[in-house]
């Protein structure tokens, strides 16, 4: 897992953008902002993560197959790229991540039963509610 997320940093293109969070006069003078790119086909994942990691990025991935992070919550350029690098790594180790199967459960003959007689309970319930025709 930490091999795919290391490659993944290290295929990533950083860029500095003015953010528009915190940072008083300093918002004006300093990019602080961080946005992160990375090529998901230069990762050379294999389909079934690749898959989940197209469905996770959502709308994070962009026509030429880039994922873009940006981050803008910290004051610091610094700070800012570290979240947007553990945002990376979180994203790709959930792809990684194998969802386990659903396995079909089957209702027996009693549950089944029980189901119905509850429903034509409340069936007559809601039955006799409106208006009293005398």
């Amino acid at each position: 897992m930490a091999d795919l997320a290391a490659r993944a940093i290290e295929l990533a293109e950083e860029s500095f953008i003015a953010s528009s969070g915190p940072g008083g006069q300093n918002v004006n003078k300093v990019a602080t902002a961080v946005q992160l790119r990375v090529n998901i086909f230069a990762l050379r994942l294999p389909p079934p993560v690749f898959h989940r990691l197209k469905a996770l990025a959502g709308t994070r991935l962009n026509a030429k197959g880039e994922i873009v992070l940006t981050a803008r919550s910290h004051r610091t350029q610094e700070a800012n790229r570290q979240d947007a690098r553990e945002r990376l790594t979180e994203l790709l180790e959930k792809a990684e991540v194998e969802p386990k199967a659903r396995k079909k459960s089957r209702l027996n003959r009693v549950g089944k039963v029980k189901r119905l007689k509850g429903k034509k309970v409340r069936g007559a319930v809601k039955a006799n509610r409106g208006k009293v025709d005398w």
